[in-house]
């Protein structure tokens, strides 16, 4: 069975890392750190311009109506430069949950901007000192006469201040054990009071959120009202399989940048390189490599082909991959030795965006739990 990409996906691949490098790869990430977020901009402007808004969004609302698998080489560079943004949160959790569960007046919105690039859509979900659970959401939506009132707060909210839409999970049923969630569309306003979180990645700007009795209309409601939280776990099989994929782009770099510098650092009158313990520990990290991009390719094309084990494939490649980046982003840094911990190389800033993916929207024993939970054991 075969799962490499097609040669139009891998030409499709070179027009995007171009770009990037143009960009100067992390120079993105490292303008973001300082406040300056042009860079970004012009970059998802230009994505939008490749296409990249457009692949998995049907024809009738402006897109290439592809599948998971052609947002793998996008993902993978994007993850390769580490680009802030919520690019990986607009397509690959937004796009699916409107698709399938959108009405048509809200497909034809939000599917259709965002197809041009004209929209971004983050993913408002944790709240304080709560856990990402069913039970953990208390921010609550009640229907007062026609409209309706929402009330709490949301946390971690990732780049609240550059997104134009907000997809918020609130509850909307106190008495539903299983669910009692529902998904909102909610776009950017001045009612919303949005301020800024530290993050330890300072690649990713971090929001707090809060809606304080904000009215909403029903057709901002995504999907049947109490099954939110049912609906979201579709949504991030998507999810999980794209982040795969962006896991893998770092990791590829993180280990050039590790075989690359063994090279041309000498130690004892002879490049590091030829050190068995660096041979070994490079080689390692091109092992757990090739098994996180068999597994990222595996569960995209499961969501594509709805094989009864794409719980299984997409589980087990977040778990896996999330823990294979901070190996190889930790072995990267001690090849590197003291300089692996200055500011002025890309060293530190992969090992804290693997760190920062280690607990984002589940944690690698959760993932853990949920691929011994598919297979029924």
């Amino acid at each position: 069975m075969d799962f490499s990409l097609t040669e139009d996906q891998e030409m499709f691949r070179d027009h995007i890392k171009k770009a990037l490098d143009d960009a100067g790869q992390t120079q993105i990430a490292r303008d973001v750190i300082n406040n300056n977020t042009d860079g970004l901009k012009k970059m998802m402007n230009t994505l939008a311009e490749l296409g990249c808004t457009m692949i998995n969004i049907p024809e009738q609302y402006g897109g290439l109506d592809l599948g998971s698998l052609d947002l793998v080489p996008t993902f993978e560079e994007i993850g390769r430069a580490l680009l802030p943004g919520v690019f990986l949160e607009t397509m690959a959790l937004a796009v699916p949950l409107i698709n399938k569960y959108g009405t048509e007046e809200q497909k034809e919105k939000y599917l259709g901007e965002i197809a041009t690039g004209k929209r971004s859509v983050t993913f408002a979900v944790m709240e304080e000192g709560r856990d990402f659970s069913s039970k953990g959401i208390q921010c609550s939506l009640r229907k007062q006469k026609e409209t309706y009132l929402l009330d709490g707060e949301k946390i971690l909210v990732p780049e609240g201040e550059l997104a134009n839409t907000f997809l918020v999970l609130v509850r909307t049923n106190d008495e539903n054990k299983e669910d009692g969630l529902s998904l909102l569309l909610i776009d950017k306003t001045e009612e919303i009071d949005i301020k800024q979180q530290n993050c330890f990645d300072e690649t990713k700007q971090l929001s707090k959120i809060t809606f304080n009795q904000m009215e909403l209309s029903e057709d901002q409601i995504l999907g049947p009202v109490d099954e939110g939280w049912s609906l979201l776990q579709e949504g991030l099989l998507y999810f999980n399989a794209a982040l795969s994929s962006s896991i893998v782009g770092g990791m590829e770099h993180v280990i050039n940048m590790a075989a690359e510098y063994a090279k041309i650092r000498e130690q004892f009158g002879q490049p590091i390189g030829r050190f068995q313990a660096i041979k070994h520990k490079i080689v390692d990290m091109k092992v757990e490599l090739e098994i996180a991009r068999s597994l990222s390719y595996y569960a995209n094309w499961v969501l594509e082909t709805d094989e009864a084990d794409r719980q299984a494939a997409v589980y087990s490649a977040r778990s896996f991959i999330t823990d294979a980046f901070i190996d190889v982003a930790s072995h990267n840094i001690q090849i590197h030795g003291g300089i692996g911990f200055t500011e002025e190389i890309d060293c530190h800033l992969y090992l804290k965006r693997a760190r920062y993916y280690e607990q984002y929207l589940g944690s690698i024993p959760d993932y853990q739990e949920k691929v011994v939970a598919s297979l029924g054991w």
